[in-house]
């Protein structure tokens, strides 16, 4: 079976479109930030290089520092999939942060976000 071209794609080309829907309702860059460091573990600097050396999505999850235990928490539908059915491993956590970034645009509180 072949591999979704997502995985190909690079994290750096999608991120100013993450940053450019959330800002389009008020939210911040820092908060996105916050967001993808608080689901991978990476620092602002680590992630900062992922960013610089354009890695695909398919090894931004598979070497991050340590995927937060509480993503599992990240419920309901995006794409029209409920992201805790995708079976993929990858897939699922590329959804999982889509699902993030969703709803911080949609005004969510940070703690709520983060599942705290």
């Amino acid at each position: 079976m072949t591999k979704h071209r997502i995985y190909s794609v690079s994290v750096a080309s999608v991120y100013p479109h993450y940053i450019a829907k959330v800002e389009k309702k008020g939210r911040t860059k820092a908060e996105v930030d916050e967001i993808i460091c608080w689901l991978t573990g990476h620092s602002p600097a680590t992630f900062a290089e992922q960013l610089a050396e354009k890695t695909s999505f398919e090894d931004f999850f598979a070497q991050a520092p340590g995927m937060n235990p509480a993503r599992s928490l990240i419920t309901g539908m995006i794409c029209g999939v409920r992201v805790e059915d995708i079976e993929d491993t990858t897939m699922r956590e590329i959804r999982y942060l889509d699902k993030l970034v969703d709803e911080l645009a949609k005004g969510k509180a940070m703690e709520k976000i983060m599942r705290q």
